[in-house]
This record gives structure tokens, sequence and C-alpha cells, in this order.
């Protein structure tokens, strides 16, 4: 790298704080300095790039496509200076653990097991937050469990359950052996997981045409299940957290796409606080166990 080239720290510092805060007066307060400091940093930084970084035409000044480009690289690359420097520093040491995993998995795999990292670890606070979308490892999360083939840019991902997605019904639904017809499933209502499009785009993929009543109910991964195992709707859903339903017929598989691996355990790479090592190495003793789901209530 020529940091010749590069613009003072003190330009790009001032730019972020008015790209996060949105005014230059908040930008200033952001860093502890007036609104015509931040003013000053950023026209000093379009200067120095030769580009319009900052829309100053309305009443309210915005981002040039330039300016949200290095917006988006300075987020990424201040916030992950934040964690190294709080790592190296101890300054997270005390902070909760903040772990991001989908509800189903959060409710099939991780919880159930959770007693015994409480038991081994009882000083380390945990945050589990259950959300089916992604969220960003290393500034919203220090570790993910997510579903996936483990292709994640910039990402240190290590599998820990293995399992593919199928299509699964209830047998009072989808009779045994109906399955293959894809132009019923088309016609039948679907359950899919809140905040995945799993229902949508196996119908997409396979060329299908939703009819009258075959409409698509999104809702928790728990919820989904219940739904499922009571003949609501055909679900879509990781193999893994129906083994126990296929085994004793409440489920029946009708189709499987195996492209796809299962579970990874997801962090950023560098140095991790005694936490996160702890919490890692844990789930990679756990997932050794394979996967053993607890049965539904009542059955």
């Amino acid at each position: 790298m020529d940091w010749r080239l590069m613009p003072p720290l003190s330009a790009l510092r001032a730019f972020a704080a008015f790209a996060e805060a949105g005014a230059i007066e908040a930008a200033g307060a952001r860093i502890g300095v007036t609104h015509a400091a931040v003013s000053q940093q950023i026209r000093a930084l379009e200067a120095h790039l030769g580009l319009s970084l900052v829309e100053r035409g309305g009443r309210r000044l915005t981002l040039t496509p330039e300016g949200r480009r290095l917006a988006e690289a300075l987020e990424a690359g201040f916030g992950q200076i934040a964690t190294v420097i709080a790592a190296l520093t101890g300054a997270d040491q005390t902070a909760p653990l903040r772990i991001t995993t989908t509800p189903t998995f959060a409710a099939g795999w991780l919880m159930p097991r959770l007693p015994d990292f409480r038991a081994r670890h009882p000083d380390v606070d945990l945050a589990i937050d259950p959300a089916p979308e992604n969220r960003d490892i290393g500034r919203e999360a220090d570790v993910g469990l997510r579903y996936g083939n483990g292709d994640w840019p910039g990402l240190e991902t290590r599998l820990i359950l293995r399992s593919s997605v199928v299509v699964v019904a209830a047998p009072r639904l989808v009779p045994p052996g109906d399955g293959a017809d894809l132009a019923r499933l088309a016609g039948l209502p679907w359950l899919q997981e809140l905040g995945t499009t799993e229902a949508t785009a196996f119908l997409e993929q396979n060329g299908l045409t939703r009819r009258a009543g075959a409409a698509i109910i999104s809702l928790p991964g728990n919820l989904m299940l219940d739904a499922a195992r009571d003949g609501q709707g055909v679900a879509v859903i990781a193999r893994g957290f129906v083994e126990a339903d296929l085994a004793a017929g409440r489920l029946h598989v009708l189709h499987e796409d195996a492209a796809r691996e299962g579970y990874f355990l997801v962090t950023r790479p560098g140095p991790q606080r005694p936490a996160l090592r702890a919490f890692t190495t844990w789930v990679l003793r756990q997932s050794g166990a394979g996967f053993a789901p607890k049965p539904p209530p009542g059955i």
C-alpha cells in the first residue's frame, strides 16, 4: 500500500461520523469537534480525492454514490479496527458474548445444550439473538451459527451440523407416495421460517405457480414445526431438525436438496477474547455429539 496516497485519517474519521450520523452537527458531537471542523475535514477529503462525496443542493446534505461507497468501506474498516483494539486491550472482556442464530437452531440445538456451557463457564454473560436475518459478525454479533455452504467472504467458518434441506409434510396433509406430484404441492398451503424465503424459492426453482389456497405462512421456527406436524402446511427446513419426526412418522420427506451442507460456526478472523474462545471451543466439542433435538410436547 502506498500510504502517501491515503487521505488524512482525521478527514476519513470526520466523513465516517457524518455518514453514520446523517448530519454535520451530530457528527461533530460524536467525535468531539465543532460542526465547522467536520465540514472543513469533509471538504479537504473531497479535494484530496478529487471527488464530490456530499450533495449540498437540497435542504439536507446527502451522500453521492461515491460517498456511499466510501462510507460503507469506512464503516467496515473502522468497525474491524474497533473490534481488534477492544480485544487487544481487554476493553470488551466484561461485555456479554453476542450470539446470532436462527430461532429454529436456537430452540432445537443451542438451548438444550446451553446448561452444559453455563456449568463450565458460569461467569460468561450471553446475549442470544434468534433472528433469521444474517447479522454482521464482528459488529452486530461476536459469533454466528448459520445455515448454508460455509462460503461467507471475510469470515472463518467451521461445519458443526451437516444437514440437507427437505420439504416435509404430515401424512394427513400429503399421504406417503404423493409427494412426487409437484403440481399437487402447488395447490397446498406452505410454511416457512419467519424472515426466510425458502418456500417461495422452492416453488420458483421448480417452475411452480401457487394456486388458490396455496398461501405461504411465515412464523418462528418452533411454531412452523408445530404447524407442519399438525398438517397445516408443507414446510421447508433443514433435515437435522426433523429427523425425530421422520423416524416417528409424524412427517415425511417430499423432496430433498443436498446442495447446502448445514450449519456453520462463523467468526471474524483474528484474536478472540476469552469468552468467545470458550464458546467456540464448546460448540465444536458439542458438534461431535451430533444432533439430538427434543421431541415435541406430548409425544
